[in-house]
């Protein structure tokens, strides 16, 4: 390569001026004009959260996947013997002494107020335990349980209020959860996230105006956001852990984004310049590597759409307008309320204030002359530190979480236990999970006998099939049904292979030159779709979200080296939060302090989610990093020296922002919401490993590895691209 093609071989010995740029302009209006600014957001606040709540907005976890065998089955139901397909759910009794058959005559008027609730189409007969200590009837509705709404777990109480007052216990299973489980409350969550987030920013910046307005500034941008995505819940029905997610990354990135511009601010008045120069040279600066995080950050979070699953690509919606937002308050917002405390910032101080660098012989410059000597032994330590965090991901095992991990006591947890080992004779676990098993008949002519004995007789040998009901015809003759029990729960593995079995070996063979089809449906069926149709998209998106990514950074940075060594390191940061998930979750490391009783699975689409997020989130603290090296190469020209100062200029506020990320996102693991807890966790883990490993070791060993060449661009290339700058 020519040293000719450096893109930054020339570099400029003057900075622009602060106000030559929108974004500098935009901050110094705000600086300017601080209350009106103020003002206009707080209006802003008050109308999102009134829309919000007049919206009425509903969420759901509920998962359309045409063209597989559970959607196709379920279709053939709805068609041949509605009743069978309709929504459905079980309310259980139980009773430690004595048996639930001794209360008959409450039983039945229970079942008879069971019948009688609106939307409801049938309560079956009463399925009684062999020991007789629990039973439970199978409620058919017809509507979709999620639009009954919490609220429907009042007429479920009165209903069963007669065997309560008999002295059974009674509790909600299958797909009742969807009405019966309280929205998650995080607001102890975010208290403890907030609280942790001042104590680290007044310990960053020791004085109190510093570490409120950060603060401050990222709570009003996250209430905005939340207002904003219930009211476009009011049309677009997000997951119930959309909320959650948006405004566990919107605090993250609004205080970060907050920091980041306010460390600047600092530094500028230390240097001598005016409360509105220096509020405006901060927007054009800082403020530009903020807009590019925050776009980035976006395009990953929108590149979830990829997959073609509307569920998932809708959780990256939500996400994406709470960093919008913020991103939003962070150039006008953040800028106002700077302009408004000028000088100020530092009046209510704990210490005497501390600047970016404290010049060439910072620690922080010293720790970069270390790393420059030996490049090799860093980043080999790097590897290996990630390296190791990524070896439980080979061992990971995808499904669905379900009422089993919910909190003990809980309805949906007591259904489970009841049903599937209450007083240790319950109906097995595998109860809790039943498989449908539709088959297609209406192309054969084969006699139906001889097709319902074949069946019932491969699944008599099939292994891991605790017991089926009778293969019966539809009224209208084109389907037989059979319901299946498996000896192992919904979550577990073995179930999984159950699936596998039935559908890619029992049942063919079993149907093998009779023209009939067969399909499993039901929710464990389903999910084990979802698992398997999220694992098939999985590498699209992850090829969408690289491929976006380094354009954005190849294009920002004018460089090739750059970006790749970027989004290989990002993976690795993936790689290795993965790993700590599979080993906490999975494994059981330490999940008792998580509130779980049990090891769980993978939730399906956590890794997919996950992703997306921690590629975007670590490109934020890539972008602030390498904005800083940037300006020192093309102030000096000299590689070494760049790299230095863009560390020690940022290495303490990353420090901060990374600590206080982790923080909001760890406190969110209380959520008894056990896949909040899964990204929470793993996001946690990710940016510390981001922040630590990724930008303090491997990057700076990596760039002094490269030398000049991190700069090199094609000529022909860097004249065809869009000229964006951090």
């Amino acid at each position: 390569m020519e040293q000719a093609e450096a893109h930054a071989g020339a570099h400029p010995s003057a900075e622009p001026a602060p106000t030559r740029g929108g974004l500098g302009r935009l901050g110094g209006f705000c600086a300017r004009h601080p209350a009106a600014v103020i003002a206009a957001w707080l209006l802003v606040l008050v109308a999102a959260l009134a829309g919000r709540h007049l919206a009425a907005p509903t969420f759901s976890d509920e998962v359309s996947l045409p063209g597989t065998a559970s959607h196709t089955g379920a279709g053939l139901l709805a068609t041949s013997m509605p009743q069978a397909g309709r929504p459905s759910g079980k309310v259980v009794f139980h009773i430690d002494s004595g048996t639930v058959a001794e209360r008959q005559s409450a039983l039945d008027r229970t079942l008879a107020g069971l019948r009688d609730l609106p939307h409801v189409t049938a309560a079956s007969a009463l399925v009684t335990s062999a020991d007789g200590h629990t039973a439970y009837t199978t409620v058919s509705f017809d509507e979709q349980l999620k639009h009954l709404g919490h609220a429907y777990t009042t007429r479920l109480d009165t209903a069963t209020e007669p065997a309560r007052a008999a002295g059974l216990g009674v509790a909600y299973g299958g797909d009742l959860e969807q009405v019966v489980r309280e929205p998650a409350d995080d607001k102890l969550s975010e208290g403890v996230g907030v609280a942790t987030a001042l104590v680290i920013l007044l310990l960053a910046f020791g004085s109190v105006l510093a570490a409120l307005l950060p603060l401050v500034t990222a709570l009003i941008s996250v209430g905005v956001g939340l207002g904003i995505v219930g009211i476009v819940a009011a049309t677009v029905s997000f997951a119930t852990s959309a909320t959650t997610l948006a405004g566990m990354i919107g605090l993250g990135v609004g205080i970060d984004y907050a920091l980041f511009l306010t460390t600047r601010f600092r530094q500028d008045l230390i240097d001598g310049r005016d409360p509105v120069e220096a509020a405006a040279r901060t927007a054009h600066t800082s403020g530009r590597a903020v807009l590019i995080a925050a776009l980035t950050v976006a395009v990953a979070m929108l590149s979830l759409y990829a997959c073609g699953l509307s569920f998932i690509g809708k959780i990256g919606l939500a996400a994406t307008l709470a960093v919008v937002v913020t991103a939003g308050a962070a150039l006008t917002l953040v800028p106002a309320a700077l302009g408004l405390v000028g000088r100020r910032i530092d009046r209510l101080r704990m210490r005497r204030p501390v600047a970016e660098s404290a010049g060439a012989h910072d620690g922080w410059h010293r720790y970069a002359g270390l790393v420059s000597r030996r490049p090799w032994t860093f980043l080999a330590i790097g590897l290996a530190v990630l390296g190791m965090c990524s070896v439980p991901l080979l061992s990971m095992r995808l499904g669905h979480v379900d009422a089993g991990a919910d909190r003990p006591g809980s309805s949906t947890r007591t259904a489970y236990d009841w049903i599937a080992h209450a007083g240790g004779q319950g109906f097995g676990t595998g109860a809790n999970g039943p498989i449908l098993a539709v088959i297609d008949v209406s192309r054969t002519k084969t006699p139906a006998t001889r097709i319902s004995d074949a069946v019932a007789g491969a699944l008599r040998d099939t292994h891991g099939v605790a017991s089926f009901t009778p293969v019966k015809p539809s009224a209208d003759g084109k389907v037989f049904v059979t319901t299946l029990t498996p000896t192992t729960g919904p979550q577990d593995a073995a179930t999984g292979a159950l699936l596998g079995t039935l559908s890619g070996q029992t049942l063919p063979k079993a149907l093998d030159g009779t023209g009939a089809q067969a399909y499993l449906t039901g929710s464990v069926a389903g999910q084990a779709d979802f698992r398997d149709t999220v694992g098939e998209r999985l590498p699209i998106v992850i090829g969408i979200v690289l491929v976006l990514a380094f354009l954005l950074l190849m294009t920002v940075f004018r460089s090739v080296l750059i970006p790749l060594k970027a989004v290989v390191l990002n993976l690795f940061t993936t790689a290795a939060s993965y790993g700590v998930l599979v080993a906490v979750f999975q494994w059981g490391w330490g999940d008792s302090l998580l509130g779980l009783s049990e090891p769980v699975p993978i939730e399906s689409y956590v890794p997919m989610m996950m992703f997306a997020i921690v590629f975007g989130l670590s490109m934020d603290y890539e972008i602030f990093l390498l904005s800083r090296i940037a300006e020192a190469w093309q102030r000096t020209g000299d590689n070494r020296l760049a790299v230095g100062e863009g560390l020690s200029a940022t290495a303490r506020v990353i420090s901060a922002a990374a600590f206080i990320m982790t923080a909001v996102f760890l406190s969110f693991t209380a959520s008894p919401t056990v896949v909040v807890k899964m990204l929470a966790l793993g996001l946690a883990i990710s940016v510390i490993v981001d922040a630590t490993v990724v930008r303090l070791v491997l990057v700076p060993s990596a760039m002094f590895l490269m030398g000049k060449a991190n700069w090199w661009i094609p000529r022909r290339l860097d004249r065809i691209l869009p000229k964006l700058s951090a």
